[in-house]
């Protein structure tokens, strides 16, 4: 399971919104894994990515790349957002030929992530669906691209209100849309919300 596996949106808006992040075994080989985290880490970084954050010590626009790398624990969770599906693949095949013991799982859409798996020389080895929101959903707000925003955050830390805010802000012109997606990304403690969807996002609420 993963709270990346729910984001809501079309497939449009969802064809350029990827998240890798590596995980260990919490108890079967996580011990000592906390130097492995900066293996991922530096791999990662070689590449374009627009977000990332460690579940254990927060995001890149919080505490900063430093206390992140500082940070690696054994059970941290670290995570890369990315736009580009080519760039996912690149990062697929280098952590492959790496093979550092940590679970890697990515995030997007399906047929998507399959090709980067084969353009990596690789095979997924397990695939996990979000069936929908269920409940009353009456009660959800009715722009769907708010539902896309908050939605990204797995741990749901960006309410409705505050996007809602966001967008008065850009309509006042006190906040460009990418100032304010930015804002929001900082709320997601792991660092998984894709800032550049979001300022698209943000640009159709305020349409």
């Amino acid at each position: 399971m993963t709270h990346t596996l729910h984001r809501y949106g079309t497939a449009e808006s969802l064809e350029n919104d990827y998240v890798i992040f590596a995980i260990a075994a919490q108890t079967v080989n996580a011990k000592g894994k906390a130097p492995v985290f900066g293996e991922f880490f530096n791999i990662v970084e070689k590449y374009n990515y627009v977000f990332c954050g460690d579940m254990k010590t927060g995001n890149k626009y919080t505490v900063g790349l430093e206390s992140i790398r500082e940070g690696f624990r054994d059970n941290s969770i670290v995570h890369a957002v990315f736009t580009e599906k080519e760039e996912v693949a690149k990062v697929l095949k280098e952590l492959a030929e790496a093979d550092l013991g940590l679970s890697i799982v990515v995030s997007g859409i399906l047929d998507h992530v399959d090709e980067c798996c084969r353009k990596a020389g690789i095979k997924r080895h397990t695939v996990e669906y979000s069936l929908g929101i269920h409940g009353k959903t009456e009660k959800l707000p009715q722009e769907d691209e708010l539902l896309a925003i908050n939605t990204m955050c797995g741990h749901g830390m960006i309410a409705f209100n505050l996007i809602r805010h966001m967008v008065d802000k850009i309509k006042a012109g006190k906040k460009t849309p990418e100032q304010a997606a930015k804002e929001l990304a900082s709320q997601c403690h792991c660092g998984v919300v894709n800032p550049t969807r979001a300022a698209e996002l943000l640009k159709e609420l305020v349409k």
